[in-house]
């Protein structure tokens, strides 16, 4: 097949192998470490820096497990001119690309100048300018339990996250926004109520009138509605949220990006 490779440079290698403790070398890092890692760093497709838009998601050979068909990871790519950022770049857990368009004959390499670790649920949504209101609002200093409790899912104990963009919290914010004036514990509720308890829900395992528990206390569900090629999510309001972007795969879960804040009962 043809195939993509994100190939870091040798002292890219040198700098991820300190980071995982003194004395670690390519001789002696865990197999099973670098195996993923080196998988999170190939494309199943051949992608020219000349074919790659200005933002997309694509899908690396890297498990999220190792479970038969497990899902892969997902890599956040931007291109703003000339230049080629990877899940955020050298300010997150991702790169650059220093030398793109080394061909060869099974596919092409793009040099990169870190080695790209793999993402959680958090750093995708650092990484993408499309939630940067969302990564404002979770970060604030009146949300640091969310944030801690999105930062603690692991692979073992995953969650799925409906995430909304920049535009669907200008609307819930906004005059006449169902959320505008809400109170800290209020925001808290409204943030709970995009985490569900189900697990990693990737949009094939959706179904239509679902009913799907969210992390409110007590529990809040929403309701699944499946169209011709879409997938809206129902809250309490009767209110319908588009899913814009499915299947963003992280180590610790999934996101579903959305267009509309979910208004549970407050």
């Amino acid at each position: 097949g043809q195939f993509t490779v994100f190939a870091p440079t040798n002292a890219a290698f040198q700098t991820f192998f300190s980071s995982l403790g003194s004395g670690v070398t390519v001789d002696n890092v865990d197999v099973n470490v670098l195996k993923n890692i080196l998988l999170n760093h190939v494309i199943a497709s051949e992608i020219k820096s000349t074919d790659i838009p200005a933002a997309t998601y694509v899908s690396t050979l890297s498990p999220i497990s190792s479970a038969a068909n497990a899902p892969t990871i997902s890599m956040f790519v931007q291109k703003s001119g000339s230049t080629v950022t990877i899940n955020g770049g050298v300010d997150s857990k991702g790169a650059v690309v220093s030398t793109a368009d080394v061909d060869a004959s099974n596919g092409v390499i793009h040099i990169v100048n870190r080695v790209i670790q793999i993402p959680t649920l958090v750093d995708h949504v650092v990484d993408n300018p499309e939630f940067d209101t969302l990564q404002t609002v979770v970060t604030s200093a009146e949300q640091a339990a969310v944030l801690s409790a999105l930062s603690g899912l692991t692979a073992s104990a995953p969650a799925t996250l409906f995430a909304p963009n920049n535009a669907a919290f200008t609307t819930a914010l906004g005059a006449g926004g169902f959320a505008n004036g809400a109170t800290s514990a209020q925001v808290t509720k409204v943030l709970q109520y995009h985490v569900t308890t189900a697990g990693n829900v990737r949009s094939n395992q959706l179904s239509n009138n679902q009913s799907v528990p969210m992390f409110t206390s007590p529990v809040q569900n929403v309701t699944i509605v499946l169209g011709t090629g879409t997938v809206d999510i129902r809250d309490t309001a009767n209110n319908l949220s588009r899913v814009f972007q499915a299947d963003i795969q992280a180590s610790n879960g999934v996101i579903h990006g959305v267009n509309r804040v979910l208004q549970p009962a407050l």
